[in-house]
């Protein structure tokens, strides 16, 4: 697919999501909305096969959704990136879904804040710059070609501020002092073992991957990036539409969340295990031992949106000419998340900008 093909199908979806929104917008339902406790006879979930996805993988695997959501079926569905989950939910395909902080941005900016509420974090880390010994700075990236997973994805978006930061600019046609190509990490684990490809920012497990078993080495560890080492990764967003009218399944959605969080913490091991399952389940091949204990070690796992980092982020696409100046104000409901944290006797959660 050409780099003109990939600009237009992005455009033409940017204009698909922002027709359906303004539709969606209009056919609220304020009987249900007025019910706090309503349930839904099923709720389409969206996740990805990825470990900054463990949460979801867990929750699936182990079952804690569907314990938690009881006569509510849980209608569980892959994507390879954001973009592509946030077209799904706003266009009605899916109602809730784990996604990255930048698509989540997009839809907010896209639906002037109509499409979607961040309801709970999920996942700090695990994501970076892999590329071919040889390369030793940002200089040596000029001319070479880097792969994302979607073109204004968490990780596609992080790469293009990263390079503009260095001095290197890459335009969203694949042109510029660095060729940046958005294609799925499946291809992209092919493309840099063939040599096709100089490296790729990716999340886990394919930033463990392509160290592991391609010989590839980091040039950026995002985490080194942000305060503390935290910044969002990956966090869950449910369409305001399903909100309004399900506030109940929302809520007992949260607790399958919070279940799966706690797995990983009382029983780690045991948790990689059941996310490998569904990984294989989903794919039909396990990882391997060492490319999923180095990609939990990457990862923190936590209900804390870490709002902050989001706030960032929308920066880093504004600046990389990807996202429009937009008033992130309103985007998160961590209402539902901190009755049930406060009723655990967990700290709350905040969605402050800094």
């Amino acid at each position: 697919m050409s780099s003109r093909t990939i600009r237009v199908l992005a455009l033409a979806a940017t204009a698909l999501i922002t027709a359906t929104v303004l539709t969606a917008c209009g056919k609220d339902d304020d009987k249900a909305a007025a019910n706090s406790t309503a349930e839904a006879s099923a709720i389409r979930l969206g996740y990805f096969p990825n470990i900054t996805h463990a949460p979801a993988l867990i929750g699936v695997n182990k079952n804690f959704f569907q314990d938690a959501l009881g006569s509510t079926k849980l209608e569980a569905k892959t994507f390879n990136a954001g973009p592509a989950a946030l077209e799904a939910l706003i266009s009605g395909a899916i109602d809730a879904t784990y996604i990255g902080p930048n698509p989540a941005i997009n839809g907010w900016s896209q639906s002037k804040g109509q499409a979607l509420k961040i309801i709970a974090g999920s996942t700090s880390g695990g994501a970076g710059l892999v590329v071919k010994p040889g390369i030793n700075t940002a200089a040596d990236l000029k001319g070479k070609k880097l792969a994302t997973p979607q073109l204004g994805n968490t990780q596609d978006v992080a790469l293009r501020s990263w390079l503009k930061q260095n001095g290197l600019n890459a335009d969203a046609q694949g042109g510029g002092d660095v060729s940046i190509l958005p294609q799925d990490n499946a291809t992209t684990l092919q493309a840099f073992a063939q040599g096709a490809i100089d490296g790729a920012w990716v999340p886990e497990p394919y930033f463990s991957r392509l160290q592991l078993e391609s010989g590839g080495k980091v040039l950026v560890n995002e985490k080194d990036l942000w305060p503390g080492g935290q910044f969002v990764t990956t966090h869950l967003i449910v369409s305001q539409d399903f909100l309004k009218k399900y506030p109940g399944t929302v809520k007992k959605l949260l607790q399958g969340h919070l279940k799966a969080l706690d797995y990983i913490k009382t029983d780690n091991a045991d948790a990689q295990k059941a996310a490998n399952a569904q990984i294989q389940a989903l794919s039909g091949k396990p990882l391997k031992d060492k490319i999923l204990a180095a990609s939990f070690s990457n990862l923190s796992f936590t209900a804390d949106p870490i709002a902050s980092s989001l706030f960032t982020s929308a920066q880093h696409a504004q600046d990389v000419g990807l996202l429009k100046p937009v008033d992130l104000k309103g985007i998160y409901d961590l209402g539902p998340l901190n009755e049930l944290l406060k009723a655990a006797g967990q700290p709350e959660v905040s969605d402050a900008a800094a």
